[in-house]
């Protein structure tokens, strides 16, 4: 499996199906500039529309990832070759990402170590240390899926992250001795958590048209900023708004705006 050869193998299919770079980026509902980088050997076709692509060219899985029209007598043998070609690359890839996991968690260990043996060292208790060592555990969690699934984990990190930062807000409230922390915190993290995913909800709708999902995401940014503050409102009892915010939340709309105008000029030229 080489990606110059199946970049050769795209243009070709495509050019016998008489369609232009801009002509199979619109069936994909991408841009011209992916299909321009599969050609050319920079990259693969993402997983989740490679068998709309090969539908649309014609071809096999199989053969898109040889980068070759297979004939029977060895179709067996190329996709066994592909398989072994895939699996090899997986298993590179959580060797890697095995090595960072060990790495950061290493890390993280040994900074827990240090923070306790000179917690105690200074008071001869337990004092701070205990909030940096359930700050540290929850950062763990929710990093470890990320280094070792890479994107498949950004899912389960935010599952973790839902489900672990109420628990978190309420121990590092009893911890320090504020009741507030965790009544204000509990109301922020489940906006900012509820945002988060939407984000993610949006990146995953867009794959291939990024400019868009980013301007949908600072325009829907505008009311949970409202949102948030209005929380506040509420819980201080005194508002929180200054003409920085109004100044901030333009900036989003015109950053928002520009991102979604970008995105359709881009897709019109397709």
């Amino acid at each position: 499996m080489n990606q110059i050869d199946t970049g050769k193998f795209i243009a070709s299919c495509r050019k016998e199906k008489g369609l232009t770079q801009a002509q199979l980026a619109e069936k994909l509902n991408i841009t011209d500039r992916a299909v321009s980088k599969w050609e050319t050997g920079k990259c693969m076709p993402d997983s989740s529309i490679m068998l709309e692509l090969c539908s649309i060219l014609g071809v096999t899985v199989n053969e898109l990832l040889s980068g070759e029209r297979i004939n029977m007598n060895n179709y067996e043998e190329k996709v066994s070759e592909n398989l072994i070609e895939l699996k090899k690359q997986n298993e590179d890839s959580f060797n890697i990402s095995k090595l960072l996991s060990i790495a950061f968690s290493a890390s993280i260990g040994i900074a827990i170590l240090v923070c306790i043996i000179c917690d105690f060292a200074n008071s001869g208790k337990f004092t701070w240390s205990p909030i940096v060592l359930a700050s540290c555990l929850i950062g763990w969690g929710i990093t470890i899926p990320m280094i070792l699934l890479g994107k498949k984990g950004i899912k389960t990190a935010l599952i973790l992250l839902t489900v672990l930062i109420l628990p978190y807000l309420f121990t590092l409230s009893a911890l320090i001795g504020v009741k507030e922390l965790f009544h204000i915190g509990a109301v922020m993290a489940v906006i900012s958590i509820a945002f988060i995913w939407v984000i993610y909800i949006l990146f995953t709708r867009f794959t291939a048209r990024k400019f868009l999902a980013t301007g949908i995401t600072f325009i829907v940014a505008l009311p949970f900023m409202l949102i948030i503050n209005t929380s506040l409102w509420f819980m201080l009892g005194q508002a929180v708004v200054d003409i920085w915010d109004l100044l901030s939340a333009f900036c989003i709309v015109i950053v928002g705006v520009a991102c979604i105008v970008y995105d359709r000029k881009a897709m019109k030229t397709i």
